[in-house]
């Protein structure tokens, strides 16, 4: 079946061996036997190529049938594909719109185009206009900043025309109006002018009565003098200026004489101990009227009128009265207030760094009545919750006992008395 090995005996070369052998028959039986062994060697080199265009052939043709296959896969693939496509007509129909479609297209680009650059010129157009109406307007200001000192009406910035118009009409009947008042301002300009020459006159004669030399220009001579009197005056008011800082001088010297002499007076060996006192006492009173203040809820305040003690009392509008008409209770009070006022002193004047940190009251409370009792109470009370020192307190009274928080009760026997503490 092989088409090289078929046609074997029917090749050329194959003919040209045979008839080489019976040329060499004839020819003598020596060369015989080359010429068969280079027919046979020639034909076998036939065969070789033939089988090898025979083997190439059957690949081309297994290519050739995978292509036919994929050929017809494909063709299926796309009949499928094209089942329910529209057809020839129809797709050329469509394609014409879509060409007419496109060229519409392109005509409404360049309709845009068109467009754009139609309206980049008005845009340019409208700049120039602004640009043009903002010239007017400055122009306009310049116009009316040089009629400012006429008192031109206000314009209306919303439109140029009109504003031009406005101060047209107004500088047209200013200067008519102007026109008309020349006359009797050139008169009145006529008018003063006598009354300066009158006037010059009138100086004149005053100068002469004076007899102070003008010249020949009054006016000048009048004025120079009243430079002079200005040069005078000013004179005169800086001399008052001195004379003034020197008034001040003198009364600081004076008010420190006065100190001058009050310390002389004070630092005498019969004031300086009187003045000392007095200085203490009025410390005295002060810390103690603050602490009082403090004590009685801001109701009194101490005060003291040559050693004697005031208080005055807030609630009955400041009223000053002697400190005999206090009650029990606020007696306690002054007199606590006192008391610590002169503690805080005495640790004031102490040369080292002692402090009074405790304070111990026996005052027979047993002598006062409830309600006095009650203020004593709460005044220890709060005096005891600013925790600046601790109060101890001496009494047999169980009421204000009770109300104290420490309390340390002394009891009694037969034989002895011993000490506890109670509370917390």
């Amino acid at each position: 079946a092989h088409p090289g090995r078929a046609d074997r005996g029917a090749h050329p070369a194959g003919d040209r061996g045979v008839a080489d052998g019976h040329a060499v028959a004839q020819g003598g039986r020596t060369n015989l036997g080359k010429a068969a062994r280079a027919a046979t060697k020639a034909a076998q080199a036939t065969v070789q190529q033939r089988d090898t265009a025979a083997r190439e052939l059957e690949r081309l043709l297994v290519q050739a049938r995978a292509r036919q296959e994929h050929l017809e896969a494909r063709l299926a693939e796309l009949d499928g594909q094209l089942s329910g496509a529209a057809e020839p007509a129809v797709l050329s129909r469509e394609l014409a719109e879509h060409a007419r479609l496109r060229g519409a297209l392109e005509e409404a680009a360049t309709a845009v185009r068109a467009g754009r650059e139609t309206a980049r010129q008005a845009r340019a157009a409208v700049d120039a206009a602004e640009e043009r109406l903002r010239s007017a307007w400055r122009a306009f200001d310049a116009a009316r900043d040089g009629l400012a000192r006429f008192g031109p009406p206000a314009t209306d910035r919303d439109d140029v025309a009109a504003a031009w118009g406005a101060l047209t009409e107004w500088a047209t009947t200013e200067a008519e109006r102007r026109r008309a008042e020349r006359a009797g301002r050139a008169a009145a300009v006529a008018e003063a002018e006598s009354v300066a020459d009158g006037v010059q006159l009138a100086i004149a004669g005053i100068f002469a009565a004076a007899e102070v030399p003008v010249g020949d220009d009054p006016v000048h001579a009048a004025t120079v003098a009243v430079e002079r009197a200005d040069a005078d005056r000013r004179r005169l008011h800086e001399r008052r200026e001195q004379a003034g800082t020197l008034r001040e001088q003198r009364a600081g010297h004076e008010r420190e004489a006065q100190v001058a002499r009050a310390l002389a007076g004070h630092l005498r060996a019969n004031n300086f101990e009187r003045w000392l006192l007095a200085e203490a006492l009025d410390l005295l009173v002060d810390g103690a009227s603050g602490i009082l203040r403090e004590l009685s809820s801001g109701q009194y305040e101490l005060v003291h009128d040559k050693g004697e003690f005031v208080v005055v009392d807030h609630h009955d509008a400041g009223l000053r009265r002697g400190v005999r008409t206090l009650s029990g209770g606020e007696t306690f009070q002054a007199s606590l207030a006192l008391a610590l006022a002169l503690s805080e002193q005495l640790a004031g004047m102490s040369t080292t760094a002692a402090s009074l940190e405790s304070i111990v009251l026996d005052e027979g409370f047993g002598t006062l009545d409830a309600a006095t009792l009650d203020t004593v109470a709460a005044t220890l009370e709060n005096l005891a919750a600013r925790g600046d020192r601790m109060v101890g307190v001496v009494t047999h009274v169980p009421a204000l006992a009770e109300r104290i928080p420490v309390r340390f009760e002394v009891r009694k026997d037969a034989r002895s008395a011993r000490v506890e503490r109670t509370g917390r």
